[in-house]
């Protein structure tokens, strides 16, 4: 019996605190409906109109005796070129400064240069074979080092050759 008296006055208390918290709900309603009233009788601010969008002007480029803009000069097109279907072999993807060569094979009567790429690989290369970031070719294969002709750009749109090296360790 004293459980069942101790729970009706655990729900009687549940009723009154819930009376009491819906009763504080009701003056913060009081507050925001001022406030909703007090936002409603500011004056309004005239809010300027979006400015209409500028028609777009179509230009028609008349060439007349002049070159095509769009199109490469004939001596840009003539001349040396990099050939750029080529496909490219591993040791072009390194600069040539960051390439090291690390030793020699001789090998039926072939020299072939070991070099050293960044990543640590050793790649085996000969006369005729690429590498660096400008196209570079080897010519020649000595002892002390691998030289190479390289094709770079002159600044005025063509190509020019320049030759390069990579000295021994």
């Amino acid at each position: 019996m004293s459980a069942q008296l101790s729970g009706l006055k655990l729900r009687r208390g549940g009723l009154l605190l819930a009376a009491a918290l819906l009763c504080a709900c009701t003056s913060d309603m009081d507050e925001l409906r001022k406030y909703c009233a007090d936002v409603r009788a500011r004056k309004t601010t005239h809010i300027p109109a979006i400015p209409p969008i500028k028609q777009y002007e179509a230009f028609a480029y008349v060439a007349g005796d002049r070159r095509d803009p769009f199109l490469p000069s004939a001596a840009k097109t003539a001349g040396l070129q990099p050939d750029l279907n080529r496909n490219k072999e591993p040791l072009e993807e390194f600069p040539l400064d960051s390439l090291k060569l690390v030793g020699l094979i001789n090998y039926k009567g072939a020299t072939y240069a070991l070099i050293r790429a960044p990543d640590g690989i050793i790649h085996r290369v000969t006369v005729g074979n690429h590498m660096g970031q400008n196209f570079g070719r080897i010519t020649q294969i000595t002892p002390t080092e691998v030289s190479l002709v390289e094709i770079v750009a002159d600044g005025f749109g063509n190509f020019k050759e320049q030759p390069a090296s990579l000295a021994a360790e």
